[in-house]
């Protein structure tokens, strides 16, 4: 281990200090206002270290810490694209912005706000939308509870499922449950795609919605979208897009021209902001001439939403502009197939047909012993072998639709050398798979932290430093 790879608390020494600040210890209750039963009798016991050692503890963790900037990041229905610089500088110039300022102040926030409805509406084909949702899971809720307003509103109180496929991204059926709504799950055909026939005997009076993601979690464009939209609007239910798939449709085409109703977008993702960690997020809802009476009836968050995040969606449309928005979706898709095409022969593909922004291999290619055996290495083993090469692994094990899946999606922002460069690494982790598969089972054998225990870390993790 390195000496600055250690936590803060191994680094502290009784004396230490990174600071000079006079002594506010006296009187401080009484200055702050608190209550003096709420106040430490004792002092924190915090890291006694200088201020060069701070400093250096915290950009080594940074260093450690992988991220778009510094590397490929696959992660497939995720959209984890580069963030153009002139976006972090745009977005800095309103980062003293209050919400509590006067409206007479507030003026250009408001153009903001409102260009970039324009600019989202025109892109998916929706006629109105909401800021406040945070992030998208919770653009869905909201969105659902649009629908179930709308429903409320004509007086369709029976109306109380939400049709889900079984390729949907797992936070649809948590946000219909959320919202109060049952899940009906519809199966997928052999080709990946929403079985129509088994769709139509699960629409009816008592159905509000079906949520779905275009193209879907396989990265395949639903082509009887119009046939499901208009099976069923016929029955009296919505039609719900899911946005985080909306990249390859980027400048191609509109969801609200397929028949979609409502849908959310992750700004955070399709344009361009950086995620992970639980923020930043933004996932405003569109919707159709049908709801945009109900549009503004349900405040799920206070003040505006993320504006930030907003602001950087704004600036990254804006610098496409009209004439180049439309190479976003083309390039993400031209992406995923030169990768797929390249990596075939390595890995199982189960569905080979045309995908969009994203494709799913089923684990390693068969390596033809044993009668078809697979190779002695997991997905799990490809996936923390990549980390040794300086690529972040893709997403594993999802979709469910296959047991060892990996989800591989490039964005329109990598070049031919990156991806090029991901697939040679990719063909040597197959062909170590068939001739050490230990050297996989292994793996990472160059980061700082090899491979946990991640069920036990889990179950029982460790949240606080341990003096004992």
């Amino acid at each position: 281990m390195r000496y600055y790879d250690r936590l803060v608390f191994e680094l502290s020494k009784p004396g230490r200090v990174g600071f000079s600040l006079p002594d506010a210890s006296e009187g401080l209750a009484a200055l702050s206002g608190i209550d003096s039963r709420l106040m430490r009798s004792v002092p924190a016991r915090l890291p006694e270290v200088t201020e060069v050692d701070v400093v250096r503890h915290y950009t080594n963790l940074s260093q450690m810490n992988f991220g778009v900037d510094t590397g490929f990041y696959p992660l497939g229905s995720c959209t984890m694209k580069y963030n153009p610089k002139v976006n972090e500088e745009i977005s800095g110039v309103f980062a003293d912005v209050h919400p509590l300022q006067p409206e007479s102040t507030l003026k250009g926030v408001k153009t903001v706000y409102d260009c970039l409805g324009k600019s989202l509406s025109a892109i998916t084909g929706m006629k109105k939308f909401t800021f406040l949702p945070c992030a998208g899971a919770h653009g869905e809720l909201t969105g659902l509870m649009l629908i179930r307003e709308y429903h409320l509103r004509r007086g369709d109180t029976a109306r109380t499922k939400v049709i889900v496929p079984d390729s949907a991204h797992g936070t649809n059926p948590a946000s219909a449950a959320v919202c109060g709504l049952e899940i009906v799950q519809v199966k997928s055909d052999a080709s990946g795609l929403v079985d129509v026939e088994s769709l139509k005997p699960l629409l009816g009076p008592d159905v509000a919605a079906i949520m779905m993601t275009n193209p879907n979690t396989l990265g395949l464009f639903e082509s009887n979208i119009k046939s499901i939209a208009s099976m069923v609007h016929e029955a009296g239910a919505l039609l719900y897009y899911d946005g985080a798939n909306m990249n390859p449709l980027v400048g191609v085409a509109r969801p609200g021209d397929m028949g979609f109703d409502v849908m959310h977008l992750n700004l955070h993702k399709t344009f361009s902001t950086p995620h992970g960690g639980g923020g930043p997020g933004s996932g405003p809802v569109g919707v159709g001439e049908k709801l945009v009476d109900v549009v503004d009836s349900q405040k799920v968050s206070g003040f505006h939403g993320n504006f930030a995040v907003m602001l950087r969606a704004l600036a990254y449309i804006l610098m496409l502009g009209r004439q180049n928005v439309g190479m976003v979706g083309r390039l993400s898709t031209l992406n995923a197939n030169y990768i797929k095409e390249s990596l075939k022969d390595s890995f199982k593909l189960p569905i080979p047909s045309v995908c969009k922004h994203e494709f799913v291999f089923d684990g390693l290619a068969d390596d033809g012993s044993d009668g078809g055996s697979r190779p002695g290495a997991s997905t799990l083993d490809v996936a923390k072998r990549l980390l040794d090469f300086g690529f972040h692994a893709p997403t594993i094990y999802f979709p469910l639709l296959f047991h060892q899946a990996i989800m591989i999606e490039p964005t329109e922002t990598e070049s031919l050398e990156t991806m090029d460069a991901f697939i040679d690494v990719m063909h040597k982790i197959a062909e170590e798979a068939k001739k050490d598969p230990e050297v996989l089972r292994s793996a990472p054998h160059t980061t700082p932290v090899g491979r946990p225990d991640e069920t036990a870390a889990a179950r029982n993790p460790i949240l606080k430093y341990s003096f004992e």
